[in-house]
């Protein structure tokens, strides 16, 4: 049986120029959140990337940007605590979440920025879409499917990122793919296409761009 969530196409020229053209233009950090109340004016389209800690989401945004260092890239798990915020272009928020999961920090700390995480992704009206990354060693796990599961409920569109692809033969690759297929075809809310990247290498990086330049 083919399940219904390829790998993401080539995107034509049109969309590929736009996606340059955001991600070439203004992206600055606006604030770090650590409470609902704080979040910025719900005016314009967001994005947001969610991932298990370490799943290489600072790495990510860093190579969507071209900008090394706009989000803090960092081998210790649990280092993002805080919901951030970057304004991209004129129209849209792409924004940084606390990775979930295991973390290197106190339990109620954890407990903390979790639970805010869960707020966010249940209660955000403008948020478009949310992009989830999922590590190509390891696929879908369960502290993923509680999340996976949340944005069903949430009716939040997500759409999967597979991180890290140059890290692995492409025998895993493959392997991770069907498991990573078959796990969505129980969700819902999942956008029917997954996206593999490798933030090292470049790969899939101008389609991301494409994907979230043309959404309206």
């Amino acid at each position: 049986m083919t399940l219904p969530f390829p790998l993401a196409p080539e995107p034509p020229e049109d969309e590929r120029e736009s996606g340059r053209l955001l991600f070439a233009g203004p992206v600055t950090f606006l604030k770090g959140v650590t409470a609902m109340a704080a979040l910025p004016p719900a005016d314009r389209l967001e994005i947001c990337f969610a991932g298990r800690s370490n799943v290489g989401k600072s790495s990510l945004i860093n190579a969507l940007t071209g900008r090394k260092a706009l989000a803090r890239a960092s081998n210790t798990p649990g280092r993002t605590q805080e919901i951030n915020y970057f304004a991209l272009g004129e129209d849209r928020y792409l924004v940084d979440l606390p990775g979930y999961g295991y973390a290197e920090a106190p339990v109620a700390i954890v407990a903390r920025w979790q639970a805010l995480l869960k707020s966010y992704l249940a209660g955000r009206q403008t948020l478009r879409r949310a992009f989830v990354l999922i590590d190509t060693r390891h696929g879908v796990k369960a502290v993923d499917e509680e999340i996976l599961t949340l944005l069903d409920r949430s009716a939040v569109t997500f759409q999967v990122v597979l991180t890290k692809a140059d890290k692995v033969s492409r025998e895993t690759r493959e392997a991770t793919l069907a498991q990573v297929q078959a796990a969505l075809a129980r969700h819902p809310a999942a956008f029917p296409e997954i996206i593999l990247t490798s933030a090292e290498k470049g790969d899939g990086i101008e389609t991301l761009r494409a994907r979230i330049a043309t959404l309206v």
